[in-house]
């Protein structure tokens, strides 16, 4: 029995303007017509029929359980981590709630993946996986090491040191990013590979090492799953005991110090996707080494990425550039330049702006919502709501709205009156009466909101009724 445990964690500011707080890499579609943690669930499936365990953070859950059902895909459990810990933690509890399941036994595999890597061969990954099996049932951990095609600086690497079968060895020594000369020398001396960050092993190994080497991340791991609690489809660790744990990594807390450390290299075409310069690398190519997306026009360009979701983007005379443009940003950068993007993502936090934060659309349980325009005492809104979806019963004090449906059926309760509505049909609901949106029919119902009153900010709800909590 292996159970993939797929750490869904991480803001991924270096593909902003794409990727932020809200909605980061790991749940955007970069490269394929899957989202990063759709296909890492998909890959799974190919080695195990044991549903995965989730781990994120708790502003993203219904972002997880929503890209996991509308592609038919179950899960084990998802966990919420009241904050980031590092890979070490959030591994610890996925492996006490793992041991703690009733159908569990003791020599059950937990595989760990990141959900926001890129691996392009999927049978020589399942096939270095189903490998390593045998090595992690015996009590060790086993380690993924990619088998590095170039000099990389920034990565870390995996010295292997003695064979221990045909494609395992023991763990000579972890090593930091390396310079280039350093990763040269990596990359001709032949027994370097990658650092991944996958790793095979038993849960109660896994446990038992990191009680020898890190007491103190265990005890709080511990505390924090015999306090947690279930909430509809998630498990909500207990923040109190959380908030004490330490931050570590899984190498750095137990791969590093553990005598069972064992390699098995893998080439599968891996990628972090760890900024723009790394999507441009892994994507294809025009004749001038040009990788242009959707609406964009270039004309005298070389080796650039050019990015668009929306309106037209035009670009004359650009080598080695970068432009990505979302609806309420823009990046344009040099490739030699694209690695200091979180620079910008920090001053847009200086500044108090919410571009680092979230997209001009956001994701809710029920659907989305895509603010269209806005000023001083208006708003007007692009809201779709799901198939058979419903919002929480509201009110406003300070705000008048207006509904436009434009397609789909929309049912709308105003005080004690419900109401029916379809294209082209509208209604109007004044300040401070109680209201609800409904979709009954069984495709997306979309409709246009125009907000209008001397307070438009979203404190000003009140909600009387959710399933969803604050939605």
């Amino acid at each position: 029995m292996v159970t993939p445990v797929i750490m869904a964690g991480g803001s991924g500011s270096r593909l902003w303007p794409m990727s932020r707080q809200i909605l980061p890499k790991q749940f955007l579609t970069l490269f394929g017509d899957k989202t990063m943690l759709q296909s890492t669930v998909l890959r799974t499936g190919q080695l195990t029929n044991v549903e995965p365990i989730v781990i994120c953070a708790e502003e993203h859950r219904f972002t997880v359980a929503e890209q996991l059902r509308s592609e038919s895909l179950e899960n084990g459990g998802i966990i919420l981590e009241p904050e980031g810990k590092n890979t070490a933690p959030a591994v610890a509890l996925a492996s006490f709630y793992k041991l703690n399941d009733s159908c569990s036994k003791d020599d059950d595999l937990i595989l760990v993946l990141a959900a926001d890597h890129l691996i392009e061969d999927e049978d020589s990954f399942c096939r270095a996986v189903e490998s390593s099996i045998p090595h992690a049932l015996e009590g060790n951990l086993v380690t993924f090491g990619i088998t590095p095609s170039k000099p990389e600086t920034g990565y870390g690497y995996i010295k292997s040191g003695k064979r221990v079968s045909q494609n395992a060895f023991l763990v000579d020594k972890f090593v930091e990013k390396p310079n280039k000369k350093t990763a040269k020398h990596y990359l001709d001396e032949g027994s370097y590979y990658w650092n991944s960050g996958m790793f095979l092993f038993k849960a109660s190994v896994y446990l038992d090492e990191l009680k020898k080497h890190r007491p103190d991340i265990y005890y709080h791991c511990q505390k924090s799953m015999q306090h947690s609690q279930e909430d509809f489809d998630f498990l909500r660790v207990c923040k109190n005991s959380f908030s004490k744990c330490p931050s570590d990594s899984i190498d750095y807390a137990v791969m590093e110090h553990t005598d069972n450390a064992i390699v098995v290299p893998m080439d599968c075409g891996w990628n972090d996707v760890g900024g723009w310069e790394q999507l441009w690398e892994i994507s294809e190519k025009d004749m001038n080494g040009n990788v242009v997306s959707n609406n964009a026009i270039v004309h005298n360009c070389l080796n650039s990425y050019i990015r668009t979701d929306g309106r037209l983007i035009a670009a004359l005379g650009l080598d080695d550039c970068v432009i990505v443009d979302t609806p309420d940003a823009t990046l344009v950068a040099k490739h030699s330049d694209v690695q200091s993007i979180k620079g910008i993502v920090d001053i847009l936090k200086d500044a108090d702006r919410d571009e680092w934060l979230k997209h001009r659309t956001e994701c809710r349980p029920w659907g989305k919502v895509d603010v269209i325009d806005e000023g001083e005492l208006y708003k007007v809104n692009r809201i779709t709501v799901n198939a058979k979806a419903k919002l929480s019963t509201q009110l406003h004090h300070h705000r008048a709205e207006h509904w436009i449906v434009v397609s789909g059926i929309a049912k709308i309760k105003i005080a004690d009156k419900a109401q029916f509505l379809t294209s082209n049909q509208s209604t109007y609901i004044p300040a401070g009466v109680v209201h609800s949106l409904e979709n009954p029919g069984k495709i997306p119902l979309k409709i246009i909101e125009v907000q209008s009153g001397v307070y438009i900010e979203e404190d000003d709800i009140v909600r009387l009724g959710s399933s969803h909590g604050k939605n």
